[in-house]
């Protein structure tokens, strides 16, 4: 039988059925009379007659059930094994269809169930089971599901979450910051190699483009505000020496440095502060809130240091937990790189025989821009976090199942204020560079400061690689 059967013919009203045959059996009508009286087939009262005895005393006693198709499990142990579906999944090791046709034997021959001759064959359930399943269990589907890091899933915990957003609630608190003055940056990577978009072609193997084998790395550096705004783009690019007309084209407003590696680092971090408070007008009367990664190059001294001078307070969320804390990988990030993408496919269909190269980056970006980096994604971000409005209980239990599988440890240092040279002079700071730890200044406490704002007496969470500062 096909797998999506759609009946050809108009199903029997039950209970008409049952009082044509009630009134054949009891009454003695005749098997005509009651079928055109209760409107129901002359063959279908007929075959049904013969399922029901003339000792048929009311309609409860009519039988006008079709046994259907023989079934394997019933509907609680088809409960039981979806449950652990869904527990697998929240957990990261969600199972193939393979993996779970093969699971649906095993249980079913635990349980000493009857199953087909062919599961026997193949050891594992068929997929006509495995369609039909899903089917009666819409809360599953198959699906490709997104590549999570080791570090990413097991460092995700309940006390580290609640040490973040006690963090943010006492800036709240003590400022009382209106919602266009909470902000969020993070880096992200474009490259001269685009992911080519589904195309319609033959079957089998098909080809599409792209600009080179190999290309360069230009880290975008996005800023977005809880009331969904977002400032120009800031961009790095694969060069010793940064030049004017690297940004022929891009998107209005927009800046950048050079960095051979592609990457930001700690001087450019100071400029992108510069580039920011340019556009937000911060000071200490009126500061705004900044939330960012915790990246090596975000904590250097001299970044520190403007940012208490010019009231830009500045919390970073934990390593390795911005793919749940932060608002633009959430809901900004996938859709401007899909983007980006389709601009680049339309770039090089546009420019044939030509090969993209990153100064073409800025203009692709700024197509793809107002198409992705809109004010619903930007303000789902933020309310997806639970930053603002803020809700700290906006993560459910199952998302913290990973850490418990793992049971892996997520490492945190104190901070000795006494250590962290904060205000430290230019030539203290020199000679003390080598010196400042950088875990220590990951969301750096001095005195009564959160980098100049909050107790000394809190956590601090052990920084990012700087490798990580730009991802693919």
């Amino acid at each position: 039988m096909v797998r999506t059967y759609r009946r050809k013919t108009t199903p029997v009203d039950k209970e008409q059925l049952k009082k044509a045959v009630l009134a054949v059996r009891k009454d003695k009508m005749s098997v005509y009379a009651a079928a055109k009286q209760f409107d129901v087939r002359r063959t279908t009262l007929n075959n049904w007659l013969k399922k029901n005895n003339d000792e048929i005393e009311n309609l409860d006693n009519v039988v006008v059930l079709h046994k259907g198709h023989f079934s394997v499990m019933d509907s609680e142990t088809e409960k039981t094994l979806v449950e652990y579906l869904v527990h697998c999944n929240d957990m990261y090791f969600g199972l193939s269809a393979k993996e779970t046709r093969g699971l649906a034997f095993d249980l079913a021959k635990k349980l000493n169930l009857k199953v087909p001759a062919s599961w026997e064959a193949a050891r594992m359930a068929g997929e006509d089971w495995l369609s039909s399943f899903l089917k009666r269990h819409p809360i599953l589907s198959i699906c490709k599901p997104e590549a999570t890091s080791l570090a990413c899933a097991t460092s995700f915990n309940r006390t580290n979450v609640e040490r973040f957003f006690a963090l943010l609630k006492s800036v709240w608190d003590k400022y009382r910051f209106p919602i266009h003055c909470i902000w969020n940056m993070d880096e992200t990577g474009i490259t001269t190699v685009q992911t080519p978009n589904r195309i319609i072609g033959r079957v089998k193997q098909i080809e599409r483009v792209t600009s080179a084998e190999r290309g360069n790395l230009v880290t975008l550096t996005m800023t977005v505000s809880a009331i969904g705004q977002f400032l120009p783009p800031f961009f790095i690019f694969p060069r010793k020496h940064f030049k004017e007309y690297f940004l022929n084209g891009g998107p209005p407003g927009c800046t950048g440095e050079a960095n051979p590696s592609g990457w930001m680092n700690a001087e450019h971090f100071v400029k992108f502060l510069q580039f920011f408070q340019s556009h937000v007008h911060a000071s200490v009367d009126d500061p705004v809130l900044l939330i960012l990664d915790n990246q090596e190059s975000h904590l250097s001294i001299a970044g520190l240091d403007y940012c208490k001078a010019n009231g830009i307070i500045v919390l970073s969320s934990p390593p390795h937990y911005s793919h749940k804390l932060q608002p633009l990988k959430r809901t900004v990030y996938d859709p401007l790189k899909k983007c980006v993408n389709a601009q680049c496919d339309n770039w090089m269909t546009s420019h044939p025989g030509r090969t993209m190269t990153m100064y073409d980056i800025p203009g692709i970006v700024a197509k793809a821009l107002p198409l992705a980096v809109t004010y619903q994604n930007i303000v789902s971000g933020f309310e997806c976090t639970g930053i603002s409005p803020f809700n700290p209980d906006i993560f459910q239990e199952y998302e913290f199942l990973t850490n418990s599988v793992m049971d892996r440890k997520y490492p945190f240092t104190f901070v000795d204020p006494e250590k962290v040279y904060l205000n430290a002079t230019d030539s203290d700071a020199d000679q003390n560079e080598d010196k400042v730890d950088p875990m220590a200044l990951s969301m750096s406490h001095y005195g009564d400061t959160l980098w100049g704002h909050l107790s000394a007496t809190k956590l601090e969470s052990i920084p990012e690689s700087r490798s990580e500062t730009a991802d693919s």
